[in-house]
């Protein structure tokens, strides 16, 4: 049956004709006529082929399909050329061809090929879950017994021989200008030497680059998580957080910068953990921060090349901690932190008279200012403000007046300086993946590094390394109480190669929409789950992966922030039955969430102000223009519980849980919990109909545990997967059934990548965009 476009939106479609290809949506594989075995292509390839399909036979310029299917990030054109290229290679078009996409000279592509959208198959029954190593018994290799020797320094230069009694002005300038000479030759010689093992160093990436068709090598590859990793001065060595075998908790590692055998560089106590480890600028040593066993929290300083930590300062277990070193490597910068029980911002701790330093700049209360780290030549401190939805801010050194840099209101994932302090590198979380970019802080203008599933990027000379995380997540049901004496088993719901999260099931328990790139293109998607129908493509919006979707109290309509197909972002109404989409008129420049609530005029909105705060108002929006009613301020995360006609919040400055009544008066507002959820985790809670609030969060013993919060006396937590960890951007409670809905990974693990860092293109070259 052939389909419109339209139609393709509204029915389960996991397979399309191309011309003469079939085009396996799922599994992203093409298979040619006379093809021995079919092509799989990229998920980005994947998007572009469906942006195209769905507009057959027009032409579709690369703007949109960059705003289609890279939304929100910054790439270059050069993303959509190989996306093509790799198109035209799977549907067999030889060099000239043009069968079945046709390049239109500075305009875009159109696809020729006649375009058929054929009925999904009966829906599979579900698959079984597929059970992780736990992370308490992952192999790793064992620890070297001694770290490789440091670089050889540069040798001094000689001392001048002392000319001979009465020799004449002449021969002693002779004499003074060989020696000088011999220094020159020999420091030339070192520095040759030190050049050409840094150009057989990049020669070998350059290789593995060619063999693996990424310009990265993986300096880890066991099993398991390594994370947050620094690297030496020199680049020679890198530092980094892994897991360890047979052990719950990380500790610190060291390697050289080849992908040789690492060492174990601190032994926490059991129960404890050690992590974010920080080089110090001589090279010499290296602080990280040591959680638990309990609810204790250190910063240590060890040596680089091993001996026993010692405990620079106390830290407060509520805060998310980061530091970096001065330049003179005398103290620690601490970013915001609790202080005798106040929150304070930017900190110097002296390491020798244990004396703290506050950096004087104006900050609100509310702000959190994280991982802070002084310029390449001391003049400057870059942070991150706000970093769930933040951007980065510089403030002198000295202290004054703080500035924002970037201005995109992002879900920040590390960062660094480049070495000449001109610009930076950061990570941050887009749709589904990671990425990084270069930022210039001369032009206030971004760059897409094109390094996919990249965070926590660190620089040292010419090196960049950084976290390669490669994830993949799938749906789990499970009973939301559970029988007595029986242990938790999720259900998969539906079969994926893909990373599905955010599951927002409907107050009729039937209805589920969810977010997910199995398509090659992050979208949202819908089903059925008590007619266990496939899942089919809303393809009108792309979702926000920030926000999860809000259903209607009558199960009919969505309210969805994100973007068109022409790139508007703002908030939208979607009713999945019609596949209907309607941009709604909200007076805010910068919507982050929409709720509905019970009287049909009134919805609530969340947005930001551009400068790191969030706000959720109350409209009337039964007359244009909308007219607010209310607002709170620093509101990160809202959700309405109707049964106690009340609306919870978390907010962006402090851990726990508030309330308020549905016309946000003043008044009402309370806090009913006081630790969960936690400020950084303020996605990982839901209401279910009876009213009650459930939490996710990891813990010692249990990568996705399951715990009611806000009430006097709630029952014991439930361990619902002992080593799958669950994403942190929301899971769902069903209304009026006995059923959660938990985003769990099926794929996991991540390891330290390193590669050259990549050339900054001269001013006007396309690939820099504002």
């Amino acid at each position: 049956m052939v389909r419109s476009a339209t139609a393709m939106a509204l029915t389960a479609t996991e397979t399309v004709r191309v011309g003469e290809c079939l085009v396996d949506i799922p599994l992203r594989e093409v298979r040619a006529p006379h093809a021995r075995r079919p092509v799989r292509i990229t998920p980005k390839a994947m998007g572009v082929l469906l942006t195209l399909a769905r507009n057959a036979g027009k032409v579709v310029g690369r703007d949109t399909l960059l705003a289609e299917v890279w939304p929100g990030t910054l790439p270059t054109d050069d993303v959509v050329t190989q996306a093509i290229t790799q198109l035209r290679k799977a549907f067999g078009e030889r060099r000239g061809e043009a069968r079945y996409i046709e390049t239109i000279a500075k305009s875009g592509y159109r696809l020729l090929a006649e375009v058929e959208w054929l009925d999904a198959p009966e829906p599979a029954l579900p698959v079984a879950t597929v059970t992780l190593p736990p992370l308490a018994v992952i192999d790793a290799p064992e620890p070297s017994p001694s770290l490789p020797a440091s670089p050889v320094p540069p040798a001094p230069a000689a001392a001048p021989a002392r000319p001979a009694r009465g020799a004449s002005p002449g021969r002693r300038a002779l004499i003074v200008a060989a020696v000088v000479l011999t220094a020159l030759v020999l420091i030339l010689a070192v520095l040759l030497v030190r050049r050409e093992a840094e150009m057989a160093d990049l020669a070998r990436s350059l290789a593995d680059a060619s063999q693996t068709g990424r310009p990265y090598r993986l300096l880890t590859s066991a099993p398991g998580f390594e994370f947050a990793p620094t690297l030496s001065p020199d680049a020679a060595m890198v530092a980094y957080a892994a897991s360890r075998p047979q052990r719950r908790g990380t500790a610190i590692f060291v390697q050289t910068t080849e992908p040789t055998t690492a060492r174990a560089l601190t032994a926490p106590p059991a129960g404890a953990s050690d992590r974010n480890p920080a080089w110090s600028p001589d090279g010499r040593r290296i602080a990280f921060e040591r959680r638990g066993p309990g609810a204790a929290c250190s910063v240590m300083v060890v040596p680089a090349s091993g001996g026993e930590p010692r405990k620079a300062t106390d830290c407060d277990p509520r805060d998310l901690v980061s530091f970096s070193w001065t330049p003179d490597g005398q103290g620690l910068l601490f970013g915001s932190m609790h202080a005798e029980g106040v929150r304070v911002g930017l900190r110097v701790l002296d390491l020798a008279s244990g004396a703290w330093r506050a950096i004087p700049y104006a900050s609100a209360a509310r702000d959190l200012d994280h991982a802070p780290r002084y310029s390449p030549d001391g003049r400057w401190i870059v942070f991150a403000r706000n970093p769930q939805l933040g951007d980065l801010w510089r403030v002198p050194a000295e202290g004054g007046r703080a500035e924002p840099l970037t201005g995109q209101r992002m879900e920040i994932r590390g960062w660094d300086w480049l070495p000449d302090g001109e610009g930076l590198v950061f990570g941050r979380r887009i749709d589904s993946g990671t990425r990084v970019y270069r930022f210039d802080l001369r032009t206030r203008e971004v760059r897409d590094l094109g390094i996919d599933n990249a965070q926590s990027p660190v620089v040292a000379g010419r090196w960049l390394a950084f976290v390669n995380r490669r994830p993949e997540f799938g749906l789990f049901r499970f009973e939301r109480v559970a029988p007595s004496g029986r242990e938790a088993v999720g259900e998969r719901l539906f079969a994926s190669s893909g990373r599905d999260a955010q599951p927002a099931i409907a107050p009729d328990a039937r209805q589920i929409v969810f977010t997910s790139d199995r398509s090659g293109q992050f979208a949202l998607w819908w089903a059925d789950v008590a007619a266990r129908t496939p899942p089919r493509l809303l393809s009108a919006v792309n979702p926000d992966m920030r926000r999860m979707p809000e259903w209607s109290w009558d199960s009919r309509r969505l309210l969805v922030v994100g973007r068109d197909g022409q790139g508007r972002i703002g908030l939208y109404e979607v009713t999945p039955a019609t596949g209907q989409v309607t941009m709604l008129p909200v007076p805010v420049t910068d919507p982050i969430q929409g709720l509905y609530l019970p009287q049909p005029d009134r919805v609530l909105v969340g947005s930001g102000d551009g400068a790191g705060q969030v706000r959720l108002t109350l409209f009337d929006r039964s007359r244009a223009p909308w007219r607010a009613l209310a607002t709170l301020e620093d509101v990160s995360l809202a959700k309405v519980d109707p049964l106690r006609d009340r609306v919870l919040f978390t907010r962006l400055s402090e851990d726990g849980l508030w309330q308020a009544d549905l016309a946000l008066s003043p008044g009402s507002v309370r806090r009913i919990d006081a630790e969960a959820p936690a400020r950084w985790a303020f996605r990982n809670w839901d209401i279910a109909r009876d009213g009650r609030i459930y939490y996710l969060e990891q813990a010692a013993d249990c990568a996705a545990r399951l715990r009611e919060i806000g009430s006097d006396a709630p029952p014991p937590p439930r361990c619902l997967d002992r080593d799958r960890l669950f994403t942190t951007n929301g899971f769902s409670v069903s209304g009026s059934g006995n059923a959660i809905y938990v985003p769990l990974a099926t794929e996991d693990g991540s390891d330290i990548a390193f590669m050259p860092l990549p050339p900054e293109p001269p001013r006007g070259v396309a690939g820099w965009v504002k």
